[in-house]
């Protein structure tokens, strides 16, 4: 660790130290220090025992000379892996010979005087002073070893200086540090609650927040105007890499606003935030409607990057006599490909990229590659013409050599299908620049998108996302039409955050809830007290919403936000920590008025 990354101040001198190890430099030769801290390393050299000596600042070389201080010398024989030490000694500079330009302290070492044993250590279950693989469980089973390791350590110190970046900018910007509840009631937002049981009203149920969406705009209506708040959220969902049943999400809302006001508020406080990890994404933020993000890129979280995008190749195919094609473009659906680019696979590789496309939902893929003259080495070669196939070769810029993948299918598959391989081959090929940061305003979504398992409308979004004008006009007609007042922030292909212009009338509020399935009395059931706020002067409203989480990840070159949160759950959802979740006692239960009919495995088992 390098000494500017050092920050702590001095610390308050008492019995244990009086000077962190990774700011005892060279100017304190001469100088008597106290330092405390973990025994890093310990090498016994014969006559003299080295000790390294960690704290959250670095390392400090600490010496145990016989000849200097024999008895603290022959007591350093019994310190061992993890004990906690307080060392008392002279700072001295260090032969040139054994200066270790490694660490910021490599100059000098502590010749100790004396030590105080502060707390004996087990042997740790895996090497603190090594960065070697080890398996997550046991990792989390002991995350407070887990956490002195350095790597970790600097992930949780960034994290914290992103945190206290964004509030300083928004402290600057006038806005409030609000908070919200975290025992609230059940709404549908998507995903589902964690509810928690009332003593009191037995029965009855809170629920812990999603996010706090419809508090921070009660906050508008109240006359706040520029809120933010570091919030805690919780979501019963899935787990992966990018997402915790509790998470933190900077949550931002600001009045009498327009799209434009609040992303260039988003683009300050992002460019302050990655400027506390050493990134500079100054804005202004390239923008790029939904429709074009899904029709280049297959997803509404393009990474930019790299190339390699999608080409719609239906217009050069409106007379193939090529059935599969032809079924496909007459049913409504589309034909969609990329260029690979001079990418020489086998065949047993383009087998599994057709089991790939296959997984992403596709009936299969296509592939071809182009040849000298023009001509395709491809399965399906002789079932196009030659126009056809230069033409499709001219969409797709190919030239000889190169691999072209093609998906005919739904036009959704076709592009999440494409989508997805284009990620997936950028990764295997090592088309994906490492070290650079695109940001990208994905803006004009739609409102809703049409849930076939469920038969109804979804909120794209979320409820409470105003539509454009010209939708409000066709919103019970053509709901597929109309677009949303909403805007994502993407980062590299990860989605940073998402936020919308909200609804402020009651009248419009209805309506979408009712396009939504959710009729009037059903509305004011789960969200009267909003609407009811809403018909008492609602300025016009909206805000964004960031998974801090994510952006520490992304700034620590972590795969897994679980490395940048400090007790996280597994991907079952469990801590092997604490143990949680566990059964609760059954007198408990009897205070709730809950009976467990079937209670299910306990953590761990």
């Amino acid at each position: 660790m390098a000494a500017e990354d050092v920050r702590p101040p001095a610390p308050r001198a008492n019995r244990y130290r009086d000077a962190w190890c990774g700011q005892v430099l060279a100017e304190r030769v001469g100088e008597e220090v106290r330092v405390a801290g973990w025994v890093h390393r310990r090498r016994d050299h014969g006559g003299l025992v080295f000790v390294d000596l960690r704290d959250r600042t670095g390392l400090l070389q600490v010496v145990f000379n016989p000849e200097t201080a024999p008895d603290a010398h022959a007591r350093s024989h019994e310190l061992r892996s993890e004990w906690v030490i307080s060392v008392r000694g002279e700072v001295v500079r260090r032969s040139d010979e054994t200066v270790n330009r490694e660490m910021a302290t490599g100059e000098v070492e502590v010749r100790a005087a004396d030590y105080e044993v502060l707390g004996s250590a087990e042997t740790p279950p895996f090497p603190v002073d090594e960065d070697v693989p080890v398996d997550e469980a046991l990792r989390l089973r002991h995350r407070y070893i887990d956490l002195r390791r350095e790597a970790m350590q600097r992930s949780l110190e960034l994290r914290s200086d992103v945190t206290q970046a964004i509030r300083e900018f928004l402290d600057a910007a006038g806005f409030l540090d609000l908070e919200t509840p975290i025992l609230t009631r059940s709404t549908p937002e998507g995903a589902r609650d964690f509810v928690v049981p009332s003593r009191l009203q037995r029965g009855s149920f809170y629920a812990l927040p999603q996010s706090p969406q419809l508090f921070k705009q009660l906050l508008m209506i109240s006359g706040f105007e520029r809120y933010y708040q570091i919030a805690r959220c919780f979501r019963d969902e899935a787990l992966r890499a990018d997402r915790q049943l509790e998470f933190t999400q900077l949550d931002m809302e600001l009045a009498f606003v327009e799209e434009e006001d609040v992303m260039s508020v988003t683009e300050g406080v992002i460019t302050a935030a990655f400027a506390a990890g050493g990134v500079d994404l100054a804005p202004p933020y390239p923008r790029m409607p939904y429709d074009e993000a899904i029709a280049r890129f297959g997803t509404d979280r393009p990474d930019t990057r790299f190339g390699m995008e999608i080409r719609d190749l239906g217009a050069v195919l409106g007379d193939t006599e090529f059935k599969v094609f032809r079924g496909v473009l007459d049913g409504g659906g589309a034909v969609r490909g990329l260029n690979a680019g001079a990418q020489e696979l086998s065949r047993a590789e383009l087998d599994k990229l057709i089991e790939f496309a296959q997984g992403q939902g596709a009936g299969g893929l296509v592939w071809a590659y182009l040849e000298e003259g023009g001509g395709w080495r491809s399965p399906v070669a002789k079932f196009l013409s030659d126009a056809e196939r230069a033409a499709m070769g001219g969409l797709l810029e190919a030239s000889p050599g190169d691999l072209l993948l093609l998906v005919a299918d739904d036009a959704g598959v076709a592009a999440q299908t494409l989508g997805a391989l284009r990620l997936e081959l950028g990764a295997r090929f090592g088309l994906i620049p490492q070290g650079e940061w695109r940001p990208l305003w994905v803006t004009d979504f739609p409102l809703v998108e049409w849930n076939d398992d469920e038969g109804r409308w979804d909120a794209l979004h979320h409820p409470f996302t105003s539509p454009t004008e010209e939708s409000l006009a066709t919103l019970e007609s053509d709901p597929a039409g109309a677009r949303a007042r909403a805007y994502d922030l993407v980062l590299n292909g990860t989605e940073l955050g998402g936020g919308s212009i909200r609804i402020n009338r009651a009248d419009v509020q209805y309506r979408v809830l009712e396009t939504l399935g959710i009729a009037r009395e059903q509305a004011d059931q789960r969200f009267g007290f909003l609407i009811e706020a809403l018909k008492h002067g609602a300025p016009p409203h909206g805000g964004i919403a960031f998974g801090l989480d994510r952006m520490a990840a992304l700034l620590a070159g972590r795969d897994s936000i679980r490395d940048v949160i400090a007790f996280p759950k597994t991907a079952s959802g469990t801590d092997p920590l604490t143990g949680a979740p566990a059964p609760l006692e059954a007198e408990q239960l009897r205070e709730l008025g809950i009976r467990v009919d079937s209670p299910g495995p306990t953590a761990g088992s």
